[in-house]
């Protein structure tokens, strides 16, 4: 056990210069230990898996800031934690929202609910300005963005398919979200 803490503090250290490698080797060693405790609280595999994404990224993001007083794990659960009150509080946003009598009654009123001619070349319009912004990507984090998007693949899928180790594939999607957002804020 206390190999394993030595090679996890060595690694932390090496992360927090930027190593990708020891950013992998922190992300393989304690994937099962955050994916299970998080798909305990949410019994939703894609909920999960996009949760742990989301934790790796800011753990990442945040590693300057890690106290090593602490445990890595119970640092990373706490970020999990947050991530998922976050996402639960999107959810509940989005279902929850104040209606008053006459936007009930206007509600009875709506004959056809599917979009109008704006309402889909709107649509057509952001997922073309998307699809810019991924292409922008490198070849290998498109693909993925692909796979796990549109084709809606699963990361174990996704493995098979590029046949490359299930990590890189968390990892290469972690990376093409990242540098897509930057892409995307950076506009």
């Amino acid at each position: 056990m206390e190999v394993n803490s030595v090679l996890i503090q060595k690694n932390i250290e090496k992360a927090k210069k930027g190593d990708q490698v020891a950013f992998t080797f922190l992300l393989d060693f304690f994937w099962n230990e955050v994916y299970g405790f998080m798909l305990k609280r949410t019994e939703n595999e894609t909920d999960t898996e996009d949760i742990v994404i989301e934790t790796f990224a800011k753990a990442f993001d945040k590693i300057a800031s890690y106290n090593p007083e602490y445990g890595f794990n119970t640092w990373l659960i706490a970020i999990a934690k947050n991530v998922h009150i976050d996402l639960l509080r999107k959810k509940k946003s989005s279902l929850f929202i104040e209606i008053n009598d006459e936007d009930d009654r206007q509600a009875y009123n709506v004959v056809d609910d599917s979009n109008s001619a704006e309402d889909e070349l709107i649509i057509e319009q952001n997922l073309a300005q998307l699809l810019q912004y991924i292409k922008q990507l490198k070849p290998a984090y498109q693909e993925v963005i692909q796979m796990r998007y549109f084709q809606e693949m699963t990361y174990q899928e996704m493995a098979e398919q590029i046949d490359e180790p299930l990590s890189n594939i968390k990892i290469k999607l972690l990376r093409a979200k990242k540098l897509l957002a930057e892409i995307i804020i950076g506009k």
